[in-house]
């Protein structure tokens, strides 16, 4: 499984807002400028995110994204499904595949379809809770010397 640039930044965008969970909304400009994304790029994340109910948007003046449930209920297996499409190592173990002759034949296979157990089972027992626990770590013990 191989993450592109959106479902990396859609994941990074889900951690920020959960980081700003209790804080209300957060601004596309603020995002962008914490994330380092063009903010053109990011609304089309987060549009894609909105469709997918990870998101809400609040307009006006004091508008901005913030997630739409709880980081706890937010599974990165989830986010990664939803804007990636499918998640196997190799496209012979999706279901369907009519792609290969050897296909029940081949050596591999029980391999690949370990991998994609394995893989599965990692994203989709970690959710943004434990993410934003881990984040919050990882900047206290970081030691700033000169």
């Amino acid at each position: 499984m191989r993450i592109t640039y959106k479902g990396d930044y859609a994941l990074k965008t889900i951690l920020d807002l959960a980081l700003n969970y209790n804080n209300g909304v957060v601004t596309i400009h603020d995002l962008a400028k914490r994330l380092d994304i063009p903010v053109k790029f990011l609304e089309q994340v987060l549009l894609n995110l909105k469709k997918g109910g990870f998101v809400e948007s609040r307009r006006g003046k004091i508008g901005g994204y913030l997630l739409a449930k709880h980081p706890a209920k937010i599974k990165v297996g989830d986010v990664v499904r939803f804007v990636e499409g499918y998640v196997e190592p190799i496209a012979c173990i999706e279901n369907g595949y009519k792609g290969c002759r050897d296909l029940y034949r081949c050596a591999f296979r029980p391999v690949w379809q370990r991998v994609d157990e394995a893989t599965k089972s990692v994203i989709d027992s970690v959710n943004f809770e434990e993410l934003v626990e881990k984040a919050r770590a990882n900047r206290r013990n970081f030691v700033y010397s000169i």
